[in-house]
């Protein structure tokens, strides 16, 4: 088993995360390999929360050009982990706050 820092690799920060997280949806890139059950250890442990549900999905890759060079982005794992009702994590509730202002 990896430990919670392999699993989750960083926080996923759009405009529509921010917005999913008024709902008690936050967004994660994720190993590759890591069940969900997993993903919900890691968030639980990191963040001391309670995890009710997790949605993944794999992010395809993009075609970009540098010059006359094409290629692709890279495939990443994405995790959508919900919440229990109240809770939240504070990490990006400080930045929600600073957002509305």
């Amino acid at each position: 088993m990896k430990s919670a820092y392999e699993v989750i690799i960083r926080p996923v920060v759009t405009e529509r995360s921010f917005d999913m997280m008024e709902q008690g949806k936050y967004t994660f890139e994720v190993a590759r390999t890591a069940p969900k059950e997993e993903i919900a250890a890691a968030v639980e442990k990191l963040f001391g929360v309670h995890v009710t549900k997790v949605n993944t999905s794999w992010v395809k890759p993009k075609t970009k050009r540098v010059r006359y060079q094409a290629g692709q982005t890279r495939t990443w794992k994405k995790a959508i982990v919900t919440l229990a009702a109240g809770e939240q994590i504070e990490i990006f509730a400080g930045q929600q706050a600073a957002d509305a202002e």
